[in-house]
């Protein structure tokens, strides 16, 4: 039994386990037709917490020690990956760069503003509620997709899984919400690129999927929220901690 455990510690059992619990997703969502809480992401990510916490259980361990040595090396793979998909946001942004040619002033002006306030807002709900410093530094990048949330969080003294798990369920709602907030926010009154700022700044990378269901230049916009958020986040959030927290 030993022996068999000990063969578990492989890069593949993370991936199988992350590539099970997405599979699991995409056909929970698929057959609810497309229900935001069987959101593949999220699925998955409750899947392999699952998993683990059972595993801790059965060979009297616990979750944190399952995690590292079995989970982790294949899903520091996995993660691996997220810095060319995030990467890979400059292709509908160089398409059409003419929107950000158009609207570079409002755009950047806009991401900056808009990141400062929600950082603000972050620290004082975490404050409010009484959340420990390392809470506190996990929420305050969830602003930011994952890839560049997570190591600023770290940098900050914040816990990395913390900021990934806000992200993804931040994103989650951001995308099943997506067309009600536009029209109850009006946002369909204005330019195009309005809701693909909208939609990427507050859902990261599932945000931008949806504003490229809603049309290029929406899709465009998104890309260049994604990356102007994600610069805004690495400036703003360590002045911030060091300043306030």
């Amino acid at each position: 039994m030993t022996n068999v455990v000990n063969n578990l510690a492989l890069p593949f059992t993370g991936i199988f386990i992350s590539f099970v619990g997405y599979l699991l997703g995409m056909l929970l969502f698929n057959k609810s037709h497309g229900f935001f809480l069987f959101n593949p992401l999220l699925v998955a990510m409750v899947f392999g917490i699952s998993v683990l916490a059972v595993w801790a259980v059965i060979v009297h361990s616990d979750t944190a020690t399952i995690y590292l040595k079995f989970y982790k090396p294949g899903g520091d793979i996995i993660f691996w990956f997220l810095n060319p998909a995030t990467m890979s946001f400059a292709i509908p942004l160089y398409r059409r760069n003419d929107v950000f040619k158009k609207y570079w002033f409002d755009i950047i002006v806009t991401i900056f503003v808009g990141c400062f306030i929600a950082i603000f807002a972050i620290d004082q709900v975490t404050k409010l509620f009484g959340l420990s410093h390392a809470s506190a530094a996990a929420m305050l990048p969830q602003a930011a997709t994952t890839a560049v949330a997570m190591p600023i969080a770290s940098e900050i003294g914040g816990v990395p899984a913390v900021t990934a798990m806000a992200c993804i369920i931040n994103a989650v709602f951001i995308y099943a919400l997506g067309d009600i907030l536009i029209k109850v926010l009006h946002l369909n009154k204005l330019p195009k690129v309005s809701n693909g700022l909208g939609l990427s700044t507050a859902g990261h990378a599932i945000g931008s999927v949806k504003a490229l269901q809603l049309g290029e230049v929406e899709g465009a916009s998104a890309a260049i929220a994604v990356v102007l958020v994600a610069i805004a986040m690495d400036i703003l959030v360590p002045v911030y901690a060091h300043l306030f927290m």
